[in-house]
C-alpha cells in the first residue's frame, strides 16, 4: 500500500512534469510547421495541374471522388489507431503521403492523376488527425488553449511560406518539381518522428464510437449543430478558394505564377495576426456570435467580389484575397473557440465528427461547381457560393453565446 511519503513524492513529480519544458510539444510544433509547408506547396497548384489532363468539370469530379473516399477513411481511422497505436499509424500514413506526392510527379494520364489525387487527399487528411492526437496527448488541460494557439500559429506560418515557394519552383521547373520538394520534406518529418519515438510513442486513449448516434446527438443540440454547419460553410469557402481561385487567376485571367504565389502568401497573413486577438475579444468583450457574424459578412462580401472582379491586376486581387482571409480567420477562430467550449476531451465522437466538415465541404464545393459550370462561366461559382454563405447568419442566430 502506498505510503503518505510516496504519495507526496508522486504529487511533486507530477507538478515537476507540468512545470518542466514540454519538449515533445515543441517537437510537434516543428513537425506541424514542416508538414504545413509540405501540404501547402501542392494545395494551390493541384487544380491547375489536373487541368492539364482533364476538363474543368472533370477536375471537380476528381475532388468529389477523393473526398468521398476520405470521409470513409476518417470514419474507420479511429479503429485503426486503437489497434496499431497512433505513433505507428502516423509513420505509416506519412509513408503513404510521400508515395502519393511522388506518384503525382509521374502522372501521365487522367487515370493516374485521379489515383494520385485520391491517395494524396486521404493521406493529407489523416496525417493531421495523427498530429492532432499527438498534441492532445502532451497537452495539459490548464494550458490547452495556449498549446493549440501556438500549434496553429506554427501551421499558419507554414501555409504563408508555401505559395511563394511553390510559385518559384514552378518558375524554375514544373508542377512536378513542386510535388517532389513537398515529398522530400517528409524525410525530416519522418527522421524527427524516429528520433523522438520514445517520447512520442505509447497508447493513445482514443475510443471509436458509432457515427450515427453521435450525429443524432449533435443534430439535436442547436449549438453544436449550428457551429458544425458554420464549419462546413467555412470549409466550403476553402474548397472553392483552393481549387477554383488558382484556375480563375491563372487560366481565365492569365496571371503568372510569379505574381500569384506572393499574392497567396500575403492573403494568408490574417490567420497569424487576427485569430488570437479575435479569441481575446470574444472572451472579454463580445461573444462568439458577434465575431462569427462579422467574419461571415466579410466572407460573403469577398465571394461577391470574386465574382465581380475580372481584371488581372495584382494589387486588386491581393486586397480582395487578403480581405477574404480576414473573414476566414475570424470565423475559424470562433469555430474553434465556440466548439471546444461546448465539448471536452471525453467527447471524442463529436471531435471526430467535426473533422468531417472539411471532406464534406470538399464534396459540396466541387459538386456546386459541376452544376454551375454546366451552364455558366467559372466566376458564377463564387456568386453561387456567396448566396449559400448567407445561410450562415441563420445558423448563428439559432446558437447561444457561451458567455
Amino acid at each position: 500500500m502506498p505510503t503518505k511519503n510516496n504519495k507526496t513524492k508522486t504529487s511533486k513529480s507530477r507538478e515537476a512534469k507540468l512545470r518542466a519544458p514540454h519538449w515533445p510539444l515543441f517537437i510537434l510544433y516543428v513537425l506541424g510547421l514542416l508538414l504545413a509547408v509540405s501540404a501547402a506547396l501542392p494545395a494551390y497548384i493541384q487544380s491547375n495541374f489536373l487541368r492539364d489532363f482533364v476538363s474543368l468539370q472533370a477536375v471537380s469530379w476528381f475532388f468529389v471522388a477523393a473526398n468521398a473516399l476520405t470521409i470513409g477513411m476518417i470514419l474507420i481511422f479511429p479503429g485503426v489507431i486503437r489497434q496499431l497505436s497512433n505513433y505507428f499509424t502516423t509513420k505509416m500514413v506519412l509513408i503513404v503521403y510521400a508515395v502519393s506526392l511522388l506518384s503525382l510527379t509521374l502522372v501521365d494520364s487522367p487515370g493516374s492523376a485521379l489515383l494520385s489525387i485520391i491517395l494524396f487527399t486521404i493521406a493529407s487528411n489523416l496525417i493531421w488527425i495523427n498530429l492532432d492526437l499527438l498534441v492532445e496527448k502532451f497537452s495539459v488541460n490548464a494550458s490547452t488553449g495556449r498549446t493549440r494557439t501556438i500549434y496553429f500559429t506554427f501551421i499558419n506560418v507554414g501555409w504563408i511560406l508555401a505559395p511563394t515557394i511553390s510559385s518559384y519552383l514552378i518558375k524554375i521547373g514544373t508542377y512536378e518539381l513542386t510535388f517532389l520538394v513537398s515529398a522530400f520534406l517528409v524525410i525530416p518529418i519522418f527522421l524527427i518522428l524516429l528520433g523522438y519515438g520514445r517520447r512520442l510513442s505509447g497508447a493513445t486513449n482514443y475510443r471509436p464510437e458509432k457515427i450515427g448516434p453521435i450525429f443524432q446527438k449533435m443534430w439535436q443540440n442547436h449549438n453544436l449543430r449550428g457551429i458544425f454547419l458554420v464549419a462546413v460553410l467555412l470549409q466550403l469557402f476553402y474548397s472553392l478558394a483552393v481549387v477554383y481561385i488558382p484556375i480563375y487567376l491563372h487560366q481565365t485571367l492569365g496571371m503568372d505564377w510569379k505574381v500569384i504565389g506572393p499574392i497567396f502568401s500575403i492573403m494568408l497573413i490574417p490567420f497569424v495576426i487576427f485569430e488570437i486577438p479575435a479569441g481575446i475579444v470574444a472572451d472579454k468583450y463580445w461573444g462568439e456570435k458577434e465575431i462569427l457574424n462579422l467574419g461571415l459578412f466579410i466572407l460573403t462580401l469577398s465571394l461577391f467580389l470574386f465574382f465581380y472582379v475580372d481584371v488581372p491586376t495584382a494589387w486588386i486581387w491581393a486586397a480582395v484575397l487578403f480581405l477574404s482571409r480576414v473573414g476566414a480567420a475570424l470565423v475559424e477562430a470562433m469555430r474553434e473557440t465556440y466548439f471546444f467550449k461546448l465539448v471536452g476531451a471525453k467527447d471524442v465522437g463529436f471531435i471526430n465528427l467535426f473533422r468531417l466538415s472539411g471532406p464534406i465541404a470538399y464534396i459540396i464545393g466541387p459538386g456546386l461547381a459541376i452544376l454551375v459550370l454546366s451552364f455558366l462561366p467559372i466566376n458564377y461559382v463564387f456568386l453561387a457560393a456567396a448566396l449559400i454563405m448567407l445561410l450562415g447568419f441563420w445558423f448563428v442566430a439559432k446558437m447561444k453565446d457561451t458567455k
